[in-house]
């Protein structure tokens, strides 16, 4: 398992996983997005990311965001370009 904590403002780039990604966030207000749209989230939400989705995740601006997962040894990510 693997806490991320976002501050405010902060998100990660468009990427891929080659396994689903669940995502418990646990604490602020975040954001989930595709290339289809974008999900407000906040503490006790859960998200599931298919394996393959093009995605985006992060803080909402104003606020700090924090969201845990589990992950595979064997997965793998690859970071698209913007």
């Amino acid at each position: 398992m693997i806490i991320i904590n976002f501050g405010k403002g902060v998100r990660n780039k468009f990427h891929t996983h080659d396994y689903e990604q669940i995502l418990i966030v646990t604490a602020g207000e975040g954001i989930v997005a595709t290339d289809k749209e974008e999900k407000t989230v906040t503490v006790g939400d859960i998200v599931l990311i298919p394996a393959g989705e093009n995605h985006w995740h992060g803080s909402g601006g104003d606020s700090e965001v924090s969201h845990i997962f589990a992950i595979s040894k064997e997965a793998k990510a690859r970071q698209l370009e913007d």
